[in-house]
Protein backbone atom coordinates (compact mmCIF):
# COMPACT_ATOMS: atom_id res chain seq x y z
CA UNK A 1 0.00 0.00 0.00
CA UNK A 2 3.05 2.30 0.76
CA UNK A 3 3.71 2.63 -3.16
CA UNK A 4 0.00 3.93 -3.50
CA UNK A 5 0.88 6.51 -1.43
CA UNK A 6 2.66 8.85 -4.37
CA UNK A 7 -0.17 8.02 -6.62
CA UNK A 8 -2.99 9.37 -4.64
CA UNK A 9 -0.99 12.62 -3.60
CA UNK A 10 -0.89 13.10 -7.59
CA UNK A 11 -4.08 12.51 -8.47
CA UNK A 12 -5.72 14.53 -5.42
CA UNK A 13 -3.07 17.88 -6.37
CA UNK A 14 -4.52 17.00 -9.78
CA UNK A 15 -8.33 17.39 -8.75
CA UNK A 16 -7.49 20.67 -7.10
CA UNK A 17 -7.27 23.21 -10.05
CA UNK A 18 -10.92 21.66 -11.14
CA UNK A 19 -12.26 22.27 -7.94
CA UNK A 20 -11.03 25.91 -7.55
CA UNK A 21 -12.19 26.78 -11.38
CA UNK A 22 -15.41 25.50 -10.66
CA UNK A 23 -15.62 27.39 -7.06
CA UNK A 24 -14.30 30.52 -8.80
CA UNK A 25 -17.50 30.17 -11.45
CA UNK A 26 -19.96 29.92 -8.80
CA UNK A 27 -19.46 33.10 -7.42
CA UNK A 28 -19.09 36.22 -9.47
CA UNK A 29 -20.60 37.62 -12.37
CA UNK A 30 -23.95 40.12 -12.29
CA UNK A 31 -26.64 38.30 -10.19
CA UNK A 32 -30.28 39.54 -10.90
CA UNK A 33 -32.87 38.05 -8.28
CA UNK A 34 -36.39 38.89 -9.27
CA UNK A 35 -37.50 39.24 -5.51
CA UNK A 36 -40.84 39.65 -5.48
CA UNK A 37 -44.31 40.43 -7.90
CA UNK A 38 -46.67 42.30 -6.24
CA UNK A 39 -50.21 43.90 -7.33
CA UNK A 40 -49.75 47.99 -6.75
CA UNK A 41 -53.10 49.59 -7.64
CA UNK A 42 -53.67 48.52 -11.46
CA UNK A 43 -50.04 47.71 -11.91
CA UNK A 44 -47.64 44.66 -10.94
CA UNK A 45 -44.36 45.84 -9.38
CA UNK A 46 -41.46 43.76 -10.09
CA UNK A 47 -38.69 43.97 -7.28
CA UNK A 48 -35.06 43.24 -8.44
CA UNK A 49 -32.26 42.65 -6.17
CA UNK A 50 -28.61 42.94 -7.81
CA UNK A 51 -25.86 41.86 -6.57
CA UNK A 52 -23.00 43.03 -8.56
CA UNK A 53 -19.83 40.68 -7.68
CA UNK A 54 -17.69 40.97 -11.26
CA UNK A 55 -15.23 43.13 -8.70
CA UNK A 56 -15.90 46.34 -11.29
CA UNK A 57 -18.05 49.37 -10.68
CA UNK A 58 -20.94 49.75 -13.38
CA UNK A 59 -21.82 52.99 -14.33
CA UNK A 60 -25.44 52.21 -15.87
CA UNK A 61 -27.04 49.01 -16.59
CA UNK A 62 -30.35 48.53 -18.92
CA UNK A 63 -31.56 45.71 -20.01
CA UNK A 64 -33.98 45.00 -23.19
CA UNK A 65 -36.87 42.88 -20.88
CA UNK A 66 -39.93 40.92 -22.55
CA UNK A 67 -42.55 39.70 -20.18
CA UNK A 68 -44.72 37.25 -21.52
CA UNK A 69 -48.66 36.09 -19.77
CA UNK A 70 -49.49 33.10 -18.29
CA UNK A 71 -50.15 31.11 -21.49
CA UNK A 72 -46.59 32.53 -23.21
CA UNK A 73 -48.02 35.57 -25.38
CA UNK A 74 -45.64 38.63 -24.77
CA UNK A 75 -47.55 41.16 -23.52
CA UNK A 76 -44.68 43.76 -22.80
CA UNK A 77 -41.17 44.68 -24.00
CA UNK A 78 -39.62 47.19 -22.36
CA UNK A 79 -36.09 48.75 -21.67
CA UNK A 80 -35.73 48.22 -17.62
CA UNK A 81 -32.92 50.65 -16.35
CA UNK A 82 -30.82 48.91 -12.97
CA UNK A 83 -28.76 52.80 -13.15
CA UNK A 84 -25.15 52.34 -11.41
CA UNK A 85 -24.83 49.04 -9.95
CA UNK A 86 -21.24 49.57 -7.25
CA UNK A 87 -19.52 46.64 -7.00
CA UNK A 88 -19.69 44.17 -4.31
CA UNK A 89 -23.10 45.88 -3.43
CA UNK A 90 -26.30 45.10 -3.37
CA UNK A 91 -28.78 47.14 -5.20
CA UNK A 92 -32.87 46.88 -5.31
CA UNK A 93 -34.92 48.32 -8.31
CA UNK A 94 -38.40 48.63 -8.54
CA UNK A 95 -40.59 48.44 -12.25
CA UNK A 96 -44.31 48.72 -13.10
CA UNK A 97 -45.90 46.97 -15.67
CA UNK A 98 -48.61 49.41 -15.60
CA UNK A 99 -52.53 47.85 -16.21
CA UNK A 100 -51.08 44.57 -15.43
CA UNK A 101 -52.17 41.94 -12.77
CA UNK A 102 -49.08 39.81 -11.07
CA UNK A 103 -51.16 36.74 -11.43
CA UNK A 104 -51.11 37.33 -15.18
CA UNK A 105 -47.32 37.64 -15.71
CA UNK A 106 -46.12 33.87 -16.83
CA UNK A 107 -42.27 34.91 -17.20
CA UNK A 108 -39.62 37.29 -18.28
CA UNK A 109 -37.00 37.67 -20.49
CA UNK A 110 -34.02 39.45 -20.55
CA UNK A 111 -33.40 39.78 -23.89
CA UNK A 112 -30.28 41.96 -23.75
CA UNK A 113 -28.46 44.45 -23.05
CA UNK A 114 -29.05 47.65 -24.36
CA UNK A 115 -26.70 50.18 -22.26
CA UNK A 116 -23.53 48.86 -19.94
CA UNK A 117 -20.91 51.38 -19.49
CA UNK A 118 -17.71 51.16 -17.24
CA UNK A 119 -15.42 53.79 -16.09
CA UNK A 120 -17.41 55.66 -19.20
CA UNK A 121 -16.88 53.28 -21.56
CA UNK A 122 -19.63 50.31 -23.53
CA UNK A 123 -18.52 47.36 -21.70
CA UNK A 124 -19.69 43.63 -22.63
CA UNK A 125 -19.40 42.55 -18.32
CA UNK A 126 -23.45 43.18 -18.09
CA UNK A 127 -23.97 40.10 -20.43
CA UNK A 128 -20.61 37.81 -19.87
CA UNK A 129 -21.55 36.71 -15.89
CA UNK A 130 -24.85 37.48 -15.73
CA UNK A 131 -26.71 35.03 -13.69
CA UNK A 132 -30.97 34.94 -13.18
CA UNK A 133 -32.68 33.59 -10.29
CA UNK A 134 -36.22 33.86 -9.33
CA UNK A 135 -37.83 33.81 -5.85
CA UNK A 136 -41.58 34.31 -7.13
CA UNK A 137 -43.64 32.14 -9.39
CA UNK A 138 -43.01 34.19 -12.15
CA UNK A 139 -39.86 32.89 -14.08
CA UNK A 140 -36.93 34.90 -14.98
CA UNK A 141 -34.77 33.61 -18.15
CA UNK A 142 -32.09 35.21 -20.37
Amino acid sequence: MLFLRPVFAVLSLCALPVVAVAQSEAVGGLQVELNTAQDVGSSCRLTFVVDNQTGTAIDEASFETVIFDASGSVVSFSLFNFRDLPADRLRVRQFDLPGMACSSVGRALINGTNTCTVAGEDSSICEDGLKLQSRTDVELIG
